[in-house]
């Protein structure tokens, strides 16, 4: 009686050295994104508690990180601004002078082959924490009004950071607001002032999830209001994300993502199978801190478990990712 297959599958399992022969996904370091909090001052290297191994930089110490991470052999940066003051119209967004610009500028001058992403989103400029303009709409003399957020009003905003962070020596722009048509006005605004060179990696499938609060926390970017379910994704839903998608391409973003990566894994297949553009994934804050918590107690490895998610990620059909482990990752991949 043959034993085919069962014993041949059997005999490709049987030492570490042959499971790595006949692997058939593979983490590599240079498809990992590092997201990396920007605040104001100098010196500043101030831990996140709820986010157990990331820190909130400043201008000059976030290039020493950029330096560490460059040399384990991750080649991408993702820029998140913590400014010192916030407002109603997030104006320390849209200045030159604010702490993304200037991040930007002193890692390209100290490392220009690093790729510098920059997110491009209200909330963490806003003191009301909403991606977009905040109105009040209701009927003259009634005294509760609701509040909403202005999608139309929000796209001249988020045209004009991109160009500051273009202006700065942004690599790539990467929208995370989730107002509808804000692609459509970022490369316009980018291509009318000559950086139609400059790429738009557009958050495009972003769901309203839970896995934000330590990102949240992090970035100092909880809505004071309400919650953000208006404009990010019903976590339920799977054709709409393939809508959202096909309509920043169709505006001119050159790559999309979907954010959070793990609890989505089919999203990104879906979206792998549809469109042949680069497609990035998110591991959120909230899928790093519960590994993290686990690994502290001793109920989980946490090398083991970030590398099976960041293979899930990459087997769903990933082409990037973004991760927290970045740095980490990159080396238990040399090492492996």
């Amino acid at each position: 009686m043959s034993t085919f297959p069962t014993m041949r599958l059997r005999r490709l399992r049987s030492s570490a050295p042959i499971r790595r022969l006949v692997r058939e996904t593979r983490l590599h370091a240079a498809e990992l994104i590092y997201p990396l909090f920007v605040r104001a001052g100098r010196s500043v290297r101030e831990p996140i508690p709820s986010m157990p191994g990331q820190f909130r930089y400043s201008p000059d110490t976030i290039v020493r990180e950029c330096e560490r991470a460059l040399k384990a052999g991750v080649h991408a940066v993702l820029l998140f601004g913590i400014p010192s003051s916030k407002d109603a119209l997030g104006k320390s967004g849209t200045d030159p002078k604010g702490v993304v610009p200037q991040a930007v500028r002193a890692i390209k001058r100290a490392l220009p082959e690093l790729v510098v992403i920059t997110d491009v989103c209200l909330c963490e400029y806003t003191d009301h924490g909403h991606c977009g303009l905040v109105r009040e709409k209701g009927r003259k003399g009634e005294r509760e009004k609701v509040k909403t957020v202005d999608n139309d009003a929000t796209l001249p905003l988020l045209a004009k950071m991109s160009l500051v962070h273009a202006e700065s020596g942004a690599d790539i722009i990467a929208p995370s607001d989730m107002m509808d048509g804000r692609v459509g006005a970022i490369r316009s605004a980018l291509d009318k002032r000559g950086f139609d060179q400059t790429p738009i990696l557009s958050y495009a499938a972003k769901y309203a999830s839970a896995f934000y609060g330590p990102f949240r926390d992090a970035a100092g970017s909880t809505p004071k209001f309400g919650d953000r379910a208006g404009y990010q994704m019903d976590p339920p839903n799977v054709r709409e994300a393939l809508r959202e998608i096909e309509m920043d391409l169709s505006e001119g973003a050159d790559a999309v993502m979907v954010k959070p990566a793990l609890a989505y894994l089919d999203v990104i297949r879906a979206a792998r199978s549809k469109f042949d553009v680069p497609i990035a994934a998110y591991n959120v804050s909230g899928e790093y801190s519960l590994v993290k918590a686990a690994a502290v107690k001793g109920w989980i490895d946490e090398r083991r478990a970030a590398l099976e998610i960041l293979t899930a990620i990459k087997r769903a059909g990933a082409d990037l990712i973004l991760t927290y482990w970045a740095i980490d990752a990159a080396r238990w991949i040399a090492s492996d």
